[in-house]
This record gives structure tokens, sequence and C-alpha cells, in this order.
């Protein structure tokens, strides 16, 4: 069997971690139930996988308990105008292709649309500002930062900040604010030398804002949900189902989380009573949700922002919390981001970008 093949496909009676783990190491975004036989019975997607979350559904679970068994696909030898019509009528992102049954291949939209002679495309695009928040010193990866400013660390023939916006770029997001203090000067400078088709303002903090305090300054200035992100976080993200998520849901703000699966190699003790040993749990496993430093908001939450104080995400969402502001969870997958504010992170897409 082809290996791509074998990564994308997983026996039904696999767990739902399991699946999912194997799902983020194919980064296709898929991964299609099979029986005994080899036979696909199911399709399940990132978006099931969220949806199981959000339930809170146990991972342990039988990943076919959550697969779609009616899902979309074509017989191989089929024809060229079936699967546009296919990706067109439904807005799916791939069509899996079986032969007998078998899952053979896959086809993804963007693929197939890229070709010159393909004139018709179901576009994800969406034209809404996006801030990154870059003033801060970077302290957890000196010191690499004390010459240079966090958003300017290299990734490749790139750096950061530029890898930020090009995800963005890909949802024709091309209207950034980008928040300075640190080193604010040299990351001006990198712009004004940079060619691009993005239009760039900065937000200049006086003194270190937080994640949120440089938010401030642009109240009034929006009239539509607004994305907001770390500058030092890669995530591989549809920010077109965020966006939709967040509409649907009636969130005034929405933070995208991480799934972290945690193996503690200890005996954990449950005890009760003052001291008394309830329960003695052997490396006990846990599945947690991460903040990962992604966001999108409402342009109304911004006057809860105080004015030039040291202000952080995670206070803003207690304070809308207090005035009873819904505040929601996007979950994504455990390799779709990446915390780059971390040496071992760091090392870790530095060799992905490179080689």
């Amino acid at each position: 069997m082809d290996k791509k093949i074998q990564l994308l496909t997983i026996e039904g009676d696999a767990s739902i971690r399991d699946a999912i783990k194997q799902m983020d190491e194919a980064g296709q975004g898929f991964i299609i139930c099979v029986d005994s036989s080899g036979k696909a019975v199911g399709i399940v997607t990132d978006g099931d996988f969220r949806r199981a979350i959000l339930q809170g559904v146990d991972l342990n679970k039988r990943i076919e308990e959550i697969s779609n068994k009616n899902f979309k696909f074509l017989e191989e030898g089929f024809h060229e105008k079936e699967l546009e019509a296919l990706f067109i009528a439904h807005h799916i992102d791939q069509v899996p292709i079986l032969k007998n049954g078998i899952f053979v291949d896959v086809v993804n939209r963007g693929e197939f649309f890229s070709h010159e002679h393909k004139h018709i495309a179901y576009e994800k695009e969406l034209k809404l500002p996006a801030v990154i928040m870059a003033g801060g010193k970077g302290t957890r990866l000196d010191p690499f930062t004390r010459v240079l400013p966090k958003p300017l660390i290299p990734l490749g023939e790139k750096t950061v900040i530029e890898e930020i916006m090009e995800r963005f770029a890909k949802f024709g997001i091309s209207d950034f604010y980008i928040s300075i203090n640190y080193k604010g000067r040299m990351i001006k400078i990198f712009f004004d030398d940079l060619e691009s088709d993005y239009a760039v303002s900065f937000i200049e903090e006086s003194i270190p804002l937080g994640t949120a305090g440089a938010l401030k300054f642009l109240e009034g200035r929006f009239n539509s949900p607004f994305f907001v992100s770390n500058c030092d976080i890669l995530i591989d993200v549809d920010l077109y189902e965020l966006y939709s998520y967040h509409n649907n849901k009636n969130y005034d703000l929405t933070l995208v989380a991480s799934m972290k699966h945690q193996k503690i190699p200890y005996g954990v003790c449950q005890i009760e009573n003052g001291g008394d040993l309830r329960e003695l749990d052997e490396k006990p496993e846990y599945d947690i949700l991460v903040n990962t430093g992604l966001y999108i908001m409402n342009p109304e939450v911004i006057r809860y922002i105080p004015e030039n104080r040291y202000f952080d995400v995670t206070d803003l969402i207690d304070v809308l919390k207090e005035n009873k502001k819904s505040v929601g969870v996007f979950p994504v997958s455990e390799k779709s981001w990446i915390d780059l504010g971390q040496w071992e992170e760091y090392k870790k897409a530095l060799e992905k970008f490179i080689f």
C-alpha cells in the first residue's frame, strides 16, 4: 500500500485519540475509516474532530462512532467534470477516490483548481483586518532577542512575522495592524524595505501594554470582526471556518485552542478525608485544550480595554465574562500549532523550513 494512503486510513475500531494523532501526522485534514477487509466505511475530518471535542466525547471511543458514513467520493476512472461538479456543489476540500470500495487516492481542491485551465473555484476569502501583537521582548528566546525583535527572527528565507502574515493572506486578508514597542524601529525599517501587497499600519506603544492593551488604539476603527495573533505562533487553521464558527455561535470573542495530550510519568494520588488515599492512578494520560494566542473578536470588545495600561487577552476575557459577554473556543489539533516562543519548538520549526 502507498505510504500516503496508509497514513490516511485507519481501522474503525481504533480510538478517536489515536485517529486524531494519525490524521495530524498525515496533515490532510481528514482520515478514512476502513473495516477489517480494508474497505472504506466512513470519513472523519478535522471538523468532525472539533465537534467531538466541543461535545465532550470520550476520546477513547471508536473513531467509527464519529465518522461520516455518507461521505462524498468518486470511483477510480472518474471524469474530470464529475470532480469539478462535486467540489463546486458541496464546498468540500478533498474528494477520496475509491476502487471497488478501497481507498486508493485523494484529490485536493486547491491542487485541482490551481491549474491554469480551471476558471471556477470556491474561494474561502475574507476581507477582515488582522492585528499582530509584536511589542513584547521575547524573553523566552533570550539571548536571541537581545539582538533581533521576536517578529524578525528568521524561519528559512523569511521572518516569523512574514510567515504569520502569509497564513492570513491565503484567505484574502491584506489589512494588517502591528503593535510595536521593543526594538520597534527595527520592525518599521524592515517593513519599509519589504515588497508586498499588504497594507501595514503600526500601533506604537510608549510603554509595554501586554497582549491586548494596544488594541485600545483601534477603538472605532473596525466595523467587522477582526483577527488578533501573537507574533510567535504559527497555526494552520481554516480562518474561514473560524470566522463562520464565531458568527454562527454569536460569540464576542473566540480563541483558538490546541488539543494537547499529556502523559504523567508518575502515579498520581487522589486523596480524601484529609489524607486518605482514595485512588492511585498510575501514569495517567490527559487531553487538554491550550490557548494558542490566535483570536477573532468583535469590535465592541475593545471598549472593555483600559487606556494606556498593561492588559493581556486573559484580562480581557475575564472582563468580558464579568459583563456577561460570550467567549468561545475553537479547537484545532496538536500539530496545527507551533509555539515559536519556546526554543525547542523554534528549533523544530527551523528544521522544517530549512530542510
